[in-house]
């Protein structure tokens, strides 16, 4: 099953925000299946048209996602997902 991880800034709101993993095969899917457990959590991730917000970031292993619009990459049985929350500001 693919893992799904989070930067520890985004357990500022979600505290029991832990390593998760969930059968899904696309990115879009997945985040779905992130929002069950975790009510509202999407919203932080994507905007209204479910693209991926500026500033944050979904890495598949080492492999920035390239669908930013749709979310519809693909995921294999043993793919490591790191969503990343940017931190912007002076």
């Amino acid at each position: 099953m693919p893992k799904v991880r989070f930067t520890s800034n985004l357990k500022r709101f979600y505290p029991e925000l832990s390593e998760m993993s969930i059968q899904q095969s696309t990115v879009s899917q997945l985040l779905d299946s992130v929002d069950e457990a975790h009510p509202g959590l999407k919203d932080y991730i994507v905007d209204e048209t479910g693209a991926l917000r500026k500033h944050v970031n979904i890495f598949i292993g080492n492999d920035m996602v390239t669908d930013r619009e749709t979310l519809s990459d693909a995921l294999s049985e043993h793919d490591e997902v790191y969503i990343m929350q940017a931190l912007s500001g002076g």
